[in-house]
């Protein structure tokens, strides 16, 4: 069954990169939907996972000349996992793909993980990708 939705969480960093360039390649494979979410909490000055303006209209351009339709979320919201959760509801999204990172055992004790909570709270398969090193 090709997917008709794909939907990428994305951050402004390798392994957000690493995730839309995958979802990228399976919505153009299956002709499907790719929806796009870069989302903060906004309780930092800066987050640097979240992109500014011009990178996402720069992302849109790209997807849309590459014959995709596509949907960015890039929204200030209370919980990241949950908009990315929210995306794959809405759009009945047949897959999610997530960069994942490496995290300390602390790290993983500590903080919540986005990538872990889709991957275990997803309506649909999750792809965890990472970028590939040179």
């Amino acid at each position: 069954m090709q997917p008709t939705c794909v939907v990428a969480a994305y951050s402004a960093d390798d392994y957000g990169r690493a995730a839309v360039e995958q979802g990228e390649t399976i919505a153009r494979e299956a002709g499907a939907r790719l929806v796009v979410v870069n989302a903060t909490r906004g309780d930092k000055l800066v987050d640097e996972r979240y992109a500014h303006e011009d990178e996402i209209a720069a992302l849109r351009e790209r997807l849309v000349a590459e014959g995709l339709e596509v949907e960015i979320r890039h929204d200030v919201v209370p919980d990241v996992a949950e908009a990315v959760l929210d995306a794959a509801r809405t759009c009945a999204a047949d897959l999610v793909v997530v960069g994942v990172r490496h995290r300390t055992p602390v790290g993983k004790l500590l903080l919540g993980s986005v990538a872990q909570r889709v991957i275990l709270d997803a309506p649909c398969p999750v792809l965890a990708v990472k970028p590939v090193k040179p």
